[in-house]
């Protein structure tokens, strides 16, 4: 089928720099506000971890574990965030792929539950998860869905 690599950043510490530039490109959250994060990860400060699916030497997918992910539902942690497939490469199971190594990842360091927001419906619970309740998205006007992986 094909030839993904599915990895954490510590396995590649070297694509920290290009990993956060392309959440950034992504999501709009600043490079460094990324790079923060997985640095923090990739030198063992945080077990909350990055992940990705390579083509080659390419970034497809990828997501994180945060402690919140903008939302006023602090006490509701830690977040997978930054989910994302490129176009081209969607409705391949790249993000449930991901979604599943982090669930086990998380589980194997006594973390869980985790929670993520979305406004997707239908599309997490494949892989899982449930919905927990709605949460307000820093400054967004109406609220989110916020979901639970036991």
């Amino acid at each position: 089928m094909s030839d993904y690599k599915y990895i954490n950043l510590r396995e590649k510490p070297e694509l920290n720099k290009t990993a956060a530039n392309w959440f950034h490109e992504k999501w709009g959250v600043p490079t460094e506000a990324y790079l923060e994060c997985i640095d923090a990860y990739i030198g063992g400060a945080t077990e909350y971890g990055w992940y990705l699916c390579l083509d080659g030497e390419k970034i497809i997918g990828g997501l994180g574990v945060i402690d919140n992910d903008f939302h006023d539902r602090k006490d509701l942690t830690p977040n997978v965030c930054a989910v994302y497939t490129e176009e081209d490469y969607r409705c391949r199971g790249i993000s449930g792929n991901l979604l599943n190594m982090v669930v086990d990842d998380m589980k194997s360091k006594g973390i869980s539950p985790i929670y993520l927001v979305t406004d997707h419906v239908g599309f997490y619970e494949r892989y899982g998860w449930e919905f927990f309740c709605m949460a307000q998205g820093d400054g967004e006007p109406e609220p989110t869905r916020l979901y639970i992986h036991r």
